[in-house]
């Protein structure tokens, strides 16, 4: 399948540069996939699309402070800008990273705003990442030294950065936020609870390499990102349980779809694990794990439309391409409504 048939214009006034207040005030798209029927609610009603019984699954985990500034060669020399990527040992010391500045090659040392706190660049790889490794273990500096690094189509943002992490993350680890649970509050969460739908969280530390679009001439070209993902023996007998007794299990984002999915032994089953995901899942992909989808209104060309256009078409099996068309559809039906889109944007419920 062709790459530029994901492509789709969108005016930047559409991109979401500050988000939804409060929280879940924030507008919700709801696709119905068989009949391709869409309903338009606020965030805060998703209570009444969802079931009793439902189950939401949820990514726990946390943004870490990932921007760091430096100097080049001296204390006072050129500034840098360093960006984590991924961890590359258990001693916190090597990391695959972005840099920002000039002569950054193997061998430099740069100097961090912080006691004698340096990084050596080991690498240049060929993707134009650097291998650093720092003098000491960078995390227990990032609170200090370090600053959230909002997506690049974010550039007009002045609140709260907390506002880039969900009420309920826990788990240290991401560069870029699982955006789909931006919009939920405790209180919402609360009233879901009251209403019967249950509550599940996974962990999948998200890279920057979810923000790039996919360049491949064909889709089947692409080759996708590797992220570390967790899912515990309780969280899986809780999934397993729900399916058992006929509930939905709602996967809160594209981040926790992959998780499920990987875990996936076989239908309506999946199994705890702990390490590397680099499961890609595009259209013609079959779902074994997620039956409803909370996500957000991607970018054009990128692995997240893919992946819920895949979502879309399961229902359409017989017709290979009705999935992408119908979301590109209500992509432009959210346009013509005044969505906000990307990260700090509206939601959309797949059903």
């Amino acid at each position: 399948m062709r790459t530029d048939l994901f492509d789709y214009n969108l005016p930047h006034s559409f991109i979401a540069q500050q988000p939804a207040d409060p929280r879940d005030s924030s507008r919700l798209l709801v696709l119905e996939r068989a009949s391709g029927r869409i309903e338009h609610r606020t965030f805060w009603e998703i209570g009444r699309v969802l079931q009793r019984g439902d189950l939401l699954v949820a990514n726990n985990s946390r943004v870490i402070p990932a921007r760091l500034h430096a100097r080049k060669d001296n204390p006072q020399g050129r500034r840098v800008e360093i960006f984590l990527l991924r961890a590359l040992d258990d001693s916190g010391r090597k990391w695959t990273c972005l840099v920002r500045g000039r002569g950054l090659g193997a061998g430099t040392t740069v100097f961090l705003n912080v006691q004698s706190l340096q990084a050596e660049i080991l690498a240049v790889t060929e993707t134009g990442t650097r291998t650093v490794r720092f003098s000491e273990p960078i995390q227990p500096y990032l609170d200090q030294i370090g600053e959230l690094g909002l997506p690049p189509y974010i550039h007009d943002f002045r609140g709260d950065q907390g506002r880039y992490q969900t009420v309920y993350s826990r788990s240290q680890g991401s560069v870029a936020a699982p955006t789909a649970g931006l919009h939920f509050t405790p209180e919402l969460l609360l009233d879901l609870q009251k209403q019967g739908i249950g509550w599940e969280v996974v962990t999948l530390h998200i890279g920057l390499d979810t923000f790039r679009p996919v360049t491949a001439e064909q889709v089947e070209q692409h080759e996708i990102h590797t992220e570390w993902a967790e899912l515990t023996a309780q969280a899986a007998q809780s999934i397993n349980q729900v399916s058992r007794q006929g509930g939905r299990i709602v996967a809160v984002g594209t981040t926790t779809t992959r998780t499920l999915e990987f875990a996936a032994a076989s239908e309506k089953k999946v199994t705890a694990f702990a390490g590397p995901v680099d499961l890609f899942i595009r259209p013609g992909y079959r779902f074994h794990a997620v039956d409803v989808l909370l996500t957000n209104l991607h970018m054009p060309r990128s692995s997240l439309l893919l992946l819920v256009s895949a979502f879309v078409g399961q229902a359409h099996p017989q017709e290979p391409d009705r999935g992408r068309r119908m979301l590109l559809d209500a992509y432009e039906v959210a346009k013509a409504e005044g969505y906000r889109f990307f990260s700090f944007g509206d939601a959309m419920l797949i059903v």
